[in-house]
């Protein structure tokens, strides 16, 4: 996902796999005491008088610098913290992307544009995504690029023999549905 923003300028919009195995929710922002993130890129600060959690708001992409802005829940929102003068992030705080390039994106996961650029994937995606998942890619053990490269073919001739399939027996509304048809 780096490669897409750092030498083409593209913004990945791709939803991540769960990977931390570790049994932690949060990990602590580096250089930071009271704010942390989860793996859906939510960032969190703690209140330094009462220790109560509050998601941080986003302030945005700073391109030049390669952060996403986090301002402050109480700034943002308006709510009451108790701990608001002594807060070192009162401010705001700035995530660098390399933090965790995985989790960190140009567009911030939990924005609603995110969730709204996520929504427009192509067709492709969810091809990929059959792939992936329906298929067994994601947790293959092929070995070299020719023998992917059979599989793969095949994989989709499946997929196109059973849209065509669908589209004979005038099923065109289930003409994505890798299920057997019933008769």
């Amino acid at each position: 996902m780096s490669r897409c923003w750092d030498e083409y300028g593209i913004k990945p919009v791709i939803d991540t796999r769960r990977l931390w195995k570790d049994g932690e929710q949060t990990r602590l922002l580096p250089g930071h005491t009271n704010v942390v993130y989860d793996e859906g890129g939510a960032v969190y600060c703690y209140c330094p008088e009462t220790g109560a959690r509050q998601q941080m708001s986003n302030g945005g992409f700073e391109k030049d610098r390669g952060t996403l802005k986090k301002v402050c829940p109480a700034k943002a929102y308006g709510i009451t913290c108790q701990g608001r003068e002594q807060c070192p992030v009162a401010g705001g705080v700035r995530v660098p992307l390399a933090v965790d390039r995985r989790i960190f994106t140009p567009i911030a996961r939990e924005s609603y544009k995110w969730a709204k650029e996520y929504r427009y994937r192509t067709a492709v995606e969810r091809v990929n995504s059959r792939l992936d998942v329906s298929f067994g890619f994601e947790r293959h053990t092929i070995r070299g690029l020719a023998k992917m490269r059979a599989r793969c073919g095949l994989a989709l001739c499946v997929m196109l023999a059973m849209a065509l399939g669908r589209v004979r027996e005038k099923q065109q509304e289930r003409m994505r549905s890798l299920v057997r048809s019933v008769s």
